[in-house]
Order: C-alpha cells, then sequence, then structure tokens
C-alpha cells in the first residue's frame, strides 16, 4: 500500500499543509477519470495557491477505490504517459471518503449536509443519472426512481440521494450547494437540474420551486484520456512508487476543463490551475463530444470487430485514421456552433493523443454503454445532416458498427460481452430478429435511444442498413478500408 512517507526522492508529494484543507466539496464517483482530472485541478491549486477546498470522495457502488484511499492516508498516485516518460504525482486533497454501499446512505446524505460544503460534483457516467438519453427527461420507470419515489429518505439513484441532501438542508437552515455534473452529456448542468426538480416535483412540488429559486446547476467539459488500469500500468506505478497503489491510476498529459462560471455560495479558484472559466460551456461540449467521443466511439465498434484491441492499433491502421479524422472534419465539425476555433488543428491534436501508445485505451472499455452515449455523440449530429441534406455515410457506419456490435459475436465468432444499461433489451432484440434489415429495425425501435424522428427517416434508415449489411457481408476492416479508398 501507498505511505507518502516512504516513496522515493523522485515522486511528487502534496507541497501543502493537508490539515488546513476544508471539506467544502463533495464528489460522487471516485472513479479513474475524477482521480485524474478533477481531483488533479484542485490538487494543484492547493499546492500553487494555497487553496483550501478539500474533497470527500463518494461511491455508491464499488468500494474498492474507496477502502484503498483509506488505507493510504488518503492519498494516491496520478501518472501522466506519453510515448517517452512517465510523470508521477501524488494528490492529497481528499479529506473523507465513503462507501455508499458499506457505509450507508445515511451517512452519504450526512456528508453533503456537512455545513462547509458548497459543491456537490459527479462523474457517474450517463446511466447514473436515471434519464432517457433520447430526451434528457427523467426515467419514472427507472428500478431506483421507483423505489425513491415511495422511499425518499433512503434513496439508490444518484438525484434522489442529491434531492434527499437538499431537503435535509432546506430543513436545517444550512446554505444551499451547486451541482455540478462533470460527465460527457450536453448540457450537462441542464440534464442535472432537469432530472432532480423533476423527481423533486414528484415528491413535493414546493422543494422544486426552491431548488430553481436558490441552487445552480453549472454546466462543464472535461477532457483528458484515462484508461482502465491493466496489470501493465499496475506494474509502471509499482516501479517508480516502489509500492502498490490500488487507486493509482494513468493518464495522457493533456488535461482541459471547461467550467460554466455559476455558483451560488463560492468555488475554487480552478482557472489559476488550468481550467477555464465561461458564460457558456456549450460550443465547447459539443467540438468535444461529436470530434473527440464521436470518433472514439466511432474506432471503439469498428476497431473492435476489426480486431483491434486499443485506439493506438487502430491508429496504425491508416484508413482507420483517415476514417476518423474525416469523420470530425466532414461529418462532425460541420455541425458545430463553435467560433474562433481551428476545427482543423483540434482534429490533428485528437488524432496525436489517440497515437501515444503509451495510453492503453481499450476499444471495448470505449464501447461500453453505447445506448447512453449514441444520442450525442452521433445522432443529433445525424439529424443536422438530414435537416441539411448533407452526407453522413461515416455516422451510419458507426451507428451500423454499434449494431454489429450489440450483437454480441464479433467477426471472428467469439462472445462480446456488453456493458449497457439496455443490455437485456439489446439482447431481447438481437435474439427476436434475423440478421439484416430486420435486426436493424428491432434496434431502431429503441425509442429512447433513437427517439421517433430517426427510425421513421427513410434516407437514415437505408444508410444504416446499407452498411449493415456491408459489415454482414466484408467485415469492419474492409468496408472502412473501402469507404476510405472510394473517398480518396
Amino acid at each position: 500500500m501507498l505511505s507518502v512517507e516512504n516513496l522515493p526522492a523522485g515522486v511528487q508529494k502534496p507541497a501543502y499543509d493537508r490539515q488546513a484543507l476544508q471539506t467544502r466539496m463533495v464528489h460522487i464517483g471516485f472513479g479513474a477519470f475524477h482521480r485524474a482530472h478533477q481531483a488533479v485541478c484542485s490538487d494543484r491549486l492547493a499546492a500553487e495557491q494555497g487553496s483550501d477546498w478539500g474533497y470527500c470522495e463518494i461511491n455508491l457502488n464499488n468500494g474498492d477505490a474507496i477502502h484503498a484511499l483509506r488505507q493510504q492516508q488518503l492519498c494516491y498516485s496520478v501518472a501522466e504517459m506519453a510515448d517517452d516518460r512517465l510523470d508521477l504525482r501524488i494528490i492529497g486533497v481528499v479529506t473523507q471518503a465513503l462507501h455508499g454501499q458499506s457505509d450507508g446512505v445515511e451517512a452519504v446524505i450526512n456528508a453533503l449536509c456537512q455545513p462547509d460544503v458548497a459543491i456537490v460534483s459527479m462523474t457517474v457516467t450517463e446511466k447514473g443519472y436515471c434519464h432517457h438519453p433520447a430526451s434528457g427527461e427523467l426515467n419514472l420507470q427507472h428500478p431506483a426512481i421507483v423505489h425513491d419515489l415511495a422511499h425518499p429518505d433512503a434513496p439508490l439513484s444518484l438525484p434522489g440521494i442529491i434531492l434527499a441532501a437538499i431537503r435535509r438542508r432546506r430543513e436545517q437552515g444550512l446554505p444551499p450547494f451547486s451541482v455540478m455534473s462533470c460527465d460527457n452529456m450536453p448540457e450537462n448542468g441542464h440534464v442535472t437540474r432537469r432530472v432532480i426538480t423533476q423527481l423533486a416535483r414528484q415528491q413535493a412540488p414546493e422543494l422544486a420551486e426552491w431548488i430553481a429559486d436558490n441552487l445552480t446547476f453549472p454546466s462543464t467539459m472535461v477532457d483528458r484520456i484515462v484508461p482502465a488500469m491493466t496489470e501493465e500500468t499496475h506494474q509502471a506505478l509499482r516501479e517508480q512508487l516502489g509500492c502498490d497503489d490500488p487507486a493509482g491510476v494513468v493518464c495522457e498529459p493533456f488535461f482541459q476543463w471547461v467550467i460554466e462560471d455559476n455558483f451560488v455560495n463560492g468555488r475554487p479558484r480552478w482557472e489559476l490551475a488550468g481550467a477555464e472559466l465561461v458564460k457558456d460551456v456549450l460550443p465547447f461540449e459539443e467540438m468535444k463530444l461529436r470530434m473527440l467521443n464521436g470518433s472514439h466511439s466511432f474506432l471503439a465498434y469498428l476497431g473492435n470487430l476489426a480486431g483491434y484491441e486499443h485506439i493506438s492499433d487502430c491508429m496504425d491502421d491508416e484508413r482507420f485514421l483517415l476514417a476518423a479524422r474525416r469523420l470530425m472534419l466532414s461529418e462532425q465539425a460541420v455541425t458545430l456552433r463553435t467560433s474562433g476555433v481551428d476545427l482543423e488543428a483540434y482534429a490533428d491534436s485528437l488524432i496525436a493523443r489517440y497515437c501515444n501508445r503509451a495510453i492503453k485505451h481499450r476499444t471495448a472499455q470505449i464501447a461500453n454503454d453505447g445506448t447512453q452515449k449514441l444520442p450525442q455523440r452521433w445522432l443529433d449530429s445525424i439529424r443536422w445532416h438530414l435537416q441539411h441534406g448533407s452526407d453522413f455515410d461515416l455516422l451510419a457506419l458507426g451507428v451500423a458498427g454499434w449494431m454489429r456490435y450489440v450483437g454480441g459475436v464479433n467477426e471472428r465468432g467469439e462472445a462480446i460481452t456488453l456493458n449497457d444499461p439496455l443490455r437485456a433489451e439489446l439482447a431481447q432484440r438481437v435474439a427476436e430478429s434475423r440478421e439484416g434489415s430486420e435486426r436493424v429495425t428491432a434496434l431502431l425501435g429503441l425509442s429512447s435511444v433513437f427517439g421517433h424522428d430517426l427510425p421513421a427517416s427513410s434516407a437514415f434508415v437505408a444508410r444504416v442498413n446499407h452498411f449493415y449489411r456491408l459489415l454482414l457481408d466484408q467485415g469492419a476492416k474492409k468496408t472502412v478500408h473501402q469507404w476510405v479508398g472510394q473517398a480518396d
């Protein structure tokens, strides 16, 4: 286990008085991304500016990282890895750590009700919001929401837990906090506000009005590639630290955090540690979601089907590289509302990041939770192209690739393990349909993903069917290679 006092001299340790930190932020979702992103920024701020904003870290489900953190003086390591270097620092900005299942939901709600807490943030992935991705509305049939409606003081869902803390703080006369999503969703602050206020409206309409008048929900855009840990990356940390760190993470050197400056009870001066505070995050969100995340998903499904384990493996295939770049510039960039940004240079920077062989970002990891990701990464862009009468071949190929992937068997006849909140419904639709157009129709029937407009569009359905048939007939690698060759 990690011990700060016994680390080698070359490891960067917290250069500030950790005892001076105050628990002013609660973060729900102590996953690898938060550890390598928001917590790093707050740690830099403490080291460089003497900030006293500390984190209470909470995981609602998996407790391994929380239990490791508790055994390591609430510290962990982050390694920034490029092809030719590894830079390691110890993060010490955590003041408390809780696991929802072992410590209990009451302890979690009490943590959110500490008087000094001014910000509650989260990285729980899109599925944690219990909403319909196509509409952004709260899913009132979600099992956790059904439970929370019946048991508001013993909630299970993220919206339910935050709402219980809001209600209790109001009853106790404590100041309101800001609720800040750091997940990959367009207008993630608006989504968070919507699901919490819609749940409040079901439980107590006057509380929903109070929330509208007293809380803020700043939107954010986050960007850093943080792959899942492997034995290889654990070993790289072990060699540098001289010990194991079960909570350690690796990431790329690139870091970006754009934050809507809309906080009700103060905030850290994150802009002094590399973040950007702006009035409107949406243009940045759309640019990142469509160009980076959209191309990542394209490479994840088609690359995985083609036998590529990592994104950097896809980049070794020149035609996959060209397809990803053309998707960014020809089909995604044209849909954006950004101004004053060199989108070609941005695309080239993304390709350079994808080529970083030190970052083993698995295509299967990115392929998780596709039903939650497709609407904002691809489908909104496809709607734009349908309205403007323009081509969207690569986006349609991506949708067809996702359909082949969720079929559950890759091109080598091996089983694919699906990790998706709708995996049972996906499996049922796959089992009840024959390969080909019938399978496409069955999967397009997921209205929570595709809405009702896209399945009704003959142009969209025709292009997806075209590429699905190509994938069946000749496989992902040949289909991508063929498309790039025709485009040339």
